[in-house]
């Protein structure tokens, strides 16, 4: 057996969803640049699950559906406000909540493609208000439903502040939900299939893959970024800062990606909308700041910036909590990760690699008694 830390360079299964080809991504054949710059983030949705973008009416139907099924269950509101909601993490309430949702879905367990499609629908439209429920709620007020006739990127940002965002805030906030909502065969994806590759249910799934996507060495990184930011504070700060860290081999959330060469080619649009919003809140020294340290950091690690580290300027733009970044994340790729899981089900095989022991062998059993 040839061991491969980390499965790298490993193909664990084949996927018409989305591809990394030559530093390219696409979605369903799709190049990622266009879909940012023209495609709602319901178009791609919709893409992802089946395969081709819908028409005018079939979109209006998809997002009729998605807009029907936001409602929280009481119990869930009930659930988050018996928290101790100073030390919970955002993350561990979702992964939490959406555990519990399967408990209200009378089809969690039924297995057939047309229930399939409504919990997938169910579930991705509650992300959304599971996240800004729980952040109204730890800060003592209420939670807003969705207005109608908004989009999910509008609605986001309407139920977090109960005012209806301009018209540049939804298309950095659509732009954001579309470039991350699905990346090949990333840890939380493999985690959502390894778990429905056992014929779990799709609530089990996307728990497990909201567990991965914890970890700050995948969704965890932009919160880390502006945690930098903050740090730092200043333009003048950046290079020390940033050169103290290098010196010492520290790692740098927000730069470098395993499957990528020549740079994550999501970065730029993030990096185009964090110009725009921080000029807009008068806040342009996070951008600043952000330009330094990628010019430090790819000049002398050769490390180009990835998604995470220009999402950090533009969430906190949109006035959005630092620990909501990842809970943004999981309201976004729920969408990849339920066609994944769907694709697992289409042809699923039970994923179960193998290791290579390197342990004692040849070992003597003592009684107890005798130890």
């Amino acid at each position: 057996m040839t061991v491969s830390r980390g499965l790298e360079g490993v193909v664990a299964t084949q996927s018409s969803i989305s591809s990394i080809i030559d530093d390219v991504l696409t979605y369903r054949g799709y190049n990622i640049d266009d879909l940012a710059e023209q495609a709602s983030f319901e178009e791609v949705v919709y893409l992802l699950w089946f395969g081709r973008l819908p028409n005018q009416e079939e979109h209006k139907v998809f997002a009729d559906e998605l807009s029907a099924q936001t409602e929280l269950p009481e119990e869930i509101i009930a659930h988050f406000r018996s928290y101790n909601l100073d030390s919970v993490h955002p993350m561990a309430a979702l992964r939490t909540a959406v555990s519990m949702l399967g408990l209200f879905d009378d089809e969690a367990d039924i297995d057939d493609p047309e229930a399939n499609k409504r919990k997938a629908i169910r579930l991705q439209a509650k992300m959304p208000a599971l996240v800004t429920a729980f952040s109204r709620i730890r800060s003592g007020k209420d939670p807003i439903a969705p207005k109608k006739g908004l989009s999910i990127a509008a609605n986001f940002l309407y139920m977090l502040t109960g005012e209806e965002p301009n018209d540049i805030s939804v298309e950095a906030f659509n732009k954001a939900l579309v470039l991350h909502a699905d990346h090949e065969l990333n840890a939380s994806t493999f985690t959502a299939r390894v778990c429905v590759a056992t014929l779990s249910d799709m609530y089990s799934g996307v728990t497990a893959a909201i567990g991965a996507l914890k970890g700050p060495l995948h969704g965890g990184a932009n919160e880390r970024v502006m945690k930098m930011l903050k740090e730092i504070g200043t333009i003048d700060n950046v290079e020390p800062y940033i050169q103290n860290a290098l010196d010492n081999k520290e790692k740098i959330m927000g730069f470098g990606h395993r499957v990528y060469k020549t740079g994550d080619p999501r970065a730029k649009h993030l990096r185009e909308m964090s110009q725009e919003l921080t000029k807009v809140t008068g806040e342009e020294k996070y951008y600043e700041m952000s330009v330094a340290i990628e010019k430090l950091v790819t000049g002398q690690k050769n490390l180009p910036p990835n998604v995470d580290f220009y999402s950090a300027s533009v969430y906190h733009s949109l006035g959005i909590d630092h620990d909501l970044f990842t809970p943004i994340f999981a309201v976004s790729r729920v969408s990849g990760w339920i066609a994944h899981i769907l694709e697992q089900f289409e042809n699923n095989r039970l994923i179960r690699p193998r290791a290579e022991y390197v342990g004692k062998e040849g070992e003597t059993f003592i009684p107890i008694a005798q130890r």
